[in-house]
């Protein structure tokens, strides 16, 4: 532990927030190497998840005029309290957003706390998502119980999420219409009654002097920060976790047993195929081939058709006749070997000033022309967005339903056909192409590595966040060079896989 983390548990007692508490009821392992062991702060990456849902909250602000903006830091707590308080005095401010309050240990930010007429008050909790869940429902049951700690009357109690009906027409966004108010005030308090025991609970575990021993497991989620630090002691890729597909009931009856590498499950214990291979694979050291993986590649050439897809997904629709987090490609990447060995490459990335698609889909039929060369790709992706493209561009419905049908999955291939120990339990092609074709690294990749940083990348790009002439270019290279990788990827894969068959 470092010396300024000492320094805070010495001199700082705990305290739970929105975030600490509905970390907590995931885990609470969590929530303790939270407080004890945080990771350095981080502004929001433009584009990121955190960023966007904090740019749609300031919208959200808008459906709720002439309120006031509590703006003191995270860090400055007590006085973020005292103006909030002087705010609700003011019967002349109908709104205060970020309004701050602290109870029973736990502090606070309400994202809009609106004045209704009787004198009581509404919690107005803004989501980027476009549904209420669960999450959403701890989250305002803990901003009730605060609230009502402190004396406040909470009358209604609304999520504010993001409507994925709402068309953009153009113009200034209709935020009264890209955002649905949904009522959720019965639910949210039925959940009061168990929030001051788990605030008892939770702030014991804060206040313990070492982690709770909970184990990976199900319930790690994607945005932990401590998974390397949960698996430091833990077998690696042979850990039961990447048993691939493995149902919740499963790993908790292995975790029952004491049995956390995949080698040492018991030759009884009930497993689908593809699970019993990676076990057997585990168990005698060795890759698993089939002997009929020469039977999966019929008909996948070469010579072939290499190609993937880049798309985004804008939370704030940008091209009109689009809807919130619609589906939309702006980038192809097409490598073709004649049959002779010979590799040709050729790619496609919009101009980010205007609606990608059209441009895309006419490429694309013209770069993979009216041949019979099967079409290689890795998932059913591809195909999803080339159907998305049939029905909105009718007049290219037959080509686009042409280069469907020469599709062939490559990853489907690779999992019912092969299981290399190296795979990690994934069959992701990040995994599979450096196990596969040693030559083939994404860790040479700076500026963007994966499908996720594409994405944000060209919607800031389309969105206008980024407009240095110079940033603007290098994003493109990186773009284009990051979706040739993946698939010369294939590429190599697929001459890996023809060799072990």
């Amino acid at each position: 532990m470092t010396e300024t983390m000492a320094m805070r548990k010495a001199t700082k007692p705990p305290y739970l927030t929105k975030s600490r508490f509905i970390n907590a009821l995931t885990c609470k392992k969590w929530l303790w190497l939270g407080w004890h062991d945080p990771t350095p702060y981080e502004d929001p990456a433009i584009g990121s998840i955190q960023e966007v849902g904090t740019r749609i909250g300031v919208h959200a602000q808008g459906l709720f005029p002439n309120g006031v903006l509590v703006d003191e830091a995270p860090w400055e707590h007590q006085k973020a309290v005292s103006r909030t308080a002087a705010l609700m005095v003011d019967g002349q401010v109908p709104a205060i957003y970020e309004a701050a309050f602290e109870f029973a240990e736990i502090r606070v930010r309400v994202d809009i706390l609106e004045r209704l007429s009787d004198g009581s008050w509404g919690i107005r909790e803004v989501k980027s998502s476009t549904s209420v869940k669960e999450d959403h429902l701890h989250d305002m049951a803990v901003q009730a119980f605060v609230l009502q700690g402190c004396g406040l009357s909470i009358a209604s109690i609304e999520l504010i999420h993001v409507n994925n009906h709402y068309v953009f027409e153009g113009g200034e966004i209709d935020w009264s219409s890209f955002f649905v108010r949904a009522d959720r005030t019965e639910e949210t308090l039925d959940l009061l009654s168990d929030i001051e025991d788990r605030t008892v609970e939770f702030l014991k575990v804060l206040s313990s002097s070492s982690a709770p021993e909970i184990a990976p497991g199900p319930h790690c989620s994607g945005y932990c920060d401590y998974w390397d630090h949960c698996t430091a002691n833990k077998p690696g890729d042979e850990l039961v976790f990447n048993l691939p597909r493995l149902r919740k009931e499963k790993f908790y009856e292995l975790e029952a047993m004491g049995i956390d590498r995949i080698s040492d499950i018991p030759d009884d214990f009930s497993l689908n195929a593809t699970q019993e291979i990676v076990r057997q694979s585990w168990i005698a050291q060795k890759d698993f081939i089939s002997p009929d993986l020469h039977k999966g590649l019929r008909g996948f050439g070469p010579p072939a058709f290499y190609l993937d897809f880049e798309t985004m997904s804008p939370a704030i629709p940008v091209f009109v006749g689009t809807r919130p987090f619609e589906r939309q490609p702006f980038q192809w990447s097409l490598h073709l070997d004649d049959g002779s060995g010979y590799l040709m490459h050729s790619d496609f990335l919009a101009d980010h000033a205007s609606d990608p698609r059209r441009a895309f889909a006419e490429t694309l039929i013209g770069a993979c022309g009216e041949s019979d060369i099967p079409i290689l790709v890795y998932s059913s992706f591809e195909a999803s967005v080339i159907r998305s493209l049939e029905a909105l561009y009718p007049d290219l419905k037959a080509s686009l339903q042409s280069l469907g049908r020469r599709l062939r999955d490559l990853l489907a291939v690779t999992r019912n056909y092969t299981y290399f120990r190296a795979y990690g339990g994934s069959f992701f092609i990040k995994r599979v192409a450096p196990a596969l074709a040693p030559s083939i690294r994404y860790d040479g990749l700076e500026a963007i590595s994966d499908g996720g940083a594409a994405s944000a990348a060209y919607t800031n790009l389309v969105a206008g966040l980024i407009s240095d002439t110079a940033e603007v270019s290098e994003l493109r290279k990186a773009l284009l060079e990051y979706c040739k990788l993946d698939t010369l990827a294939m590429v190599e894969v697929h001459r890996a896989l023809l060799k072990l068959s």
